[in-house]
């Protein structure tokens, strides 16, 4: 008799209760303890022996506690004798980190693949990948779920109408602003972005016509928002009306929530639940927070009976 646990890191407790209750599965919340000198200490105070586990954590910010949170929970898991452990990692830390930029500069996501899979995981299922060969890194299963279904239905409701224009960030957004149009059968546009140190952009030349239109800005992340702020100068200054901006992670780190706020150009901010929003991104007006619960309780639901999960975007 097959049997399915959900487990629940510090990092996602939110989502991992709305998963829960979609999926009508009690939450294991393990004992997770913080030594005086930082280690952690994990003990899941449930039998999970013959399980099919679904552990859930975001290895968001702190990346690195969260990360070995996650590892340490695998191993207490694979030790618990469970049959299967498949790691829900809705954001997936590292990601930018997917090829050598530089030389001796290391290739940080397939570590992290490669420690994931030691650890005892025998699937992993995240959320927009920043990267999609990172799924290339893993010699197990590995599910890239989409968010689109979840902001398209946003954006059908609330912001779309015969005026809007889809705005790619930089050149890499291109193909996921193309899927978006095409659903929403709209125009694209995008912005000639050039970088001029780490996490600093600088937005140049707005490629295609935006001048009266209302532009949706569609990345995977916002960091520090450092382009998207370039971005929406750079679209006012060509004649945008409206400028809302949608993403799957909102990182927003160091700067990124005053400057969201300090945007006059900005309308809105669109993001979903893979990470947890400070007390301050909380408090802001602009930021409207989607969530993706129902859409992960359907691929952990599918996984667990070996069902197809890429029908859920087809």
């Amino acid at each position: 008799m097959k049997r399915i646990v959900l487990v629940s890191g510090s990092s996602n407790q939110s989502l991992s209760n709305q998963i829960s209750d979609y999926l009508d599965v009690p939450l294991v919340n393990p004992q997770l303890v913080r030594f005086a000198n930082g280690e952690i200490f994990c003990e899941i105070e449930k039998h999970v022996r013959g399980a099919d586990v679904f552990v859930i954590q975001s290895t968001c910010s702190p990346v690195n506690d969260n990360l070995m949170e996650l590892l340490i929970m695998i191993d207490a898991l694979k030790r618990a004798s469970a049959t299967s452990i498949t790691a829900v990692i809705p954001f997936y830390g590292y990601a930018r980190q997917d090829r050598k930029s530089s030389p001796r500069t290391p290739i940080s996501a397939k570590l992290v693949a490669d420690i994931l899979t030691v650890a005892g995981a025998s699937r992993v299922i995240t959320m927009d990948l920043h990267a999609g060969q990172i799924q290339g890194f893993f010699n197990i299963p590995f599910d890239n779920i989409f968010a689109s279904p979840v902001i398209l239905n946003y954006i059908k409701k609330e912001i779309f109408n015969e005026n809007t224009v889809f705005v790619s960030p930089d050149a890499g957004g291109v193909e996921r602003v193309r899927f978006y149009a095409k659903k929403m059968n709209a125009e694209i546009s995008m912005i000639d972005k050039r970088r001029t140190g780490k996490n600093i952009a600088e937005a140049m030349n707005v490629i295609g016509n935006v001048n009266g239109k209302e532009c949706i800005i569609i990345d995977d992340m916002i960091d520090t928002a450092g382009t998207l702020v370039e971005a929406c100068k750079a679209l006012r200054a060509n004649g945008a009306t409206k400028i809302y901006a949608c993403a799957t992670h909102p990182v927003f780190s160091g700067p990124a929530i005053q400057r969201i706020i300090g945007c006059s150009e900005l309308d809105r901010v669109i993001v979903t639940d893979t990470i947890p929003l400070t007390a301050e991104a909380k408090a802001t007006a602009k930021i409207k927070v989607l969530s993706t619960a129902e859409l992960l309780a359907k691929a952990i639901h599918r996984t667990f009976n070996n069902d197809s999960v890429s029908s859920l975007f087809i």
